[in-house]
C-alpha cells in the first residue's frame, strides 16, 4: 500500500490536502467572478441621485394630515418661490448697473 511505504511522509500528505483545498478555492473564486455580474444586473433598475433622495425623504418625512397646516405649508412654499424670483431679479438689476 502507498500509505505504508516508508518514503511516503506526512509532509507529502499535508501538501496533497493543501493542494486539494487550493483547487476548491480557485474553482469557487472563478464561479463567484463569473456569476456575480449576472446576479447584480438581473431585475435592477438604474436610479439617479434624485430617486435616492426622494426615497429617503419619503422614508423620513410623514405626510401632513391636517388640512389647515397643509395649506399654510403650501402658501409658505409659494411665497418662498416668489421671494427667490425677486432676489434673482434684483441680482440681475445690480449686474446691469
Amino acid at each position: 500500500m502507498v500509505l505504508a511505504n516508508e518514503n511516503f511522509h506526512p509532509v507529502i500528505i499535508f501538501l496533497i490536502v493543501i493542494g486539494v483545498f487550493a483547487v476548491i478555492a480557485i474553482l469557487a473564486f472563478i464561479l463567484y467572478r463569473v456569476l456575480t455580474p449576472k446576479l447584480k444586473d438581473e431585475n435592477k433598475e438604474k436610479k439617479t441621485e434624485a430617486d435616492y433622495a426622494k426615497e429617503e425623504l419619503d422614508r423620513i418625512l410623514q405626510p401632513v394630515e391636517d388640512e389647515e397646516v397643509a395649506k399654510e405649508i403650501s402658501d409658505y412654499q409659494q411665497n418662498d418661490d416668489e421671494s427667490e424670483e425677486e432676489i434673482e431679479e434684483n441680482a440681475d438689476k445690480k449686474e446691469d448697473k
